[in-house]
């Protein structure tokens, strides 16, 4: 049986040192996930990503949205690649996505970094979350849907490389000290004409109202 090919008995960590990132198979059906692909897609506020690079602002294709709970009616305010971006409210069917992977992951999430690649040909070069604003070594939940994705991670001392390929439907989850010890990216590739959309549930911690 090919382990990456449907919802496992029990999540395989695929990193053999310095940090933990389960992989839990494919977690609802083609269908489901064929729905949710298209919901998200024509109901979310997509917008280009932007980052602060020297000093130069620029956007990238790939698109983002980034959802939150609210405290006292306020979004979160959350910082990466030198660029604050306030958070939108959860719709009903990230709702239900996030108690879903809440449930398999046995952990709780706060928000989501929503990404849109409109093919392979754009990707995520090599990097690790360690922003301030959030939780120390907390999980990041992946949930993948569209195209099917070759997802890479780098140790940083010993350079050594572990790929998978991130099917729709399925669920990959980052814990403990993974990005103190590990990068990850989203490799490009011209052989995926699709798109592809991903969620990343994670957990801010002290976030900044505005």
């Amino acid at each position: 049986m090919d382990l990456f090919s449907a919802l496992l008995d029990e999540p395989l960590n695929i990193l053999p040192n310095d940090g933990e990132v389960n992989y839990y198979g494919e977690i609802m059906p083609l269908s489901d996930s064929d729905f949710y692909f298209e919901r998200l897609l024509n109901t979310i506020a997509w917008r280009c990503d932007q980052a602060l690079v020297f000093g130069k602002l620029i956007e990238t294709k790939r698109k983002v949205a980034w959802c939150a709970d609210t405290v006292d009616g306020k979004p979160f305010a959350y910082t990466y690649s030198g660029v604050t971006r306030h958070s939108i409210p959860f719709t009903q069917e990230l709702l239900a996505l996030k108690k879903l992977v809440e449930q398999h992951s046995n952990e709780s999430y706060n928000s989501c970094l929503l990404n849109l690649y409109h093919s392979g040909e754009e990707g995520m070069a090599w990097h690790s979350d360690g922003e301030l604003d959030l939780k120390k070594n907390g999980d990041i939940a992946s949930l993948s849907f569209g195209a099917e994705r070759k997802f890479s991670f780098k140790h940083k001392l010993s350079k050594e490389v572990v790929a998978l390929q991130l099917k729709p439907g399925s669920l990959l989850v980052m814990k403990g000290t993974t990005q103190q010890h590990w990068l990850h990216r989203l490799p490009p590739t011209k052989k995926v004409l699709e798109p592809r959309i991903n969620l990343t549930f994670r957990t801010i911690d002290k976030p900044e109202l505005k």
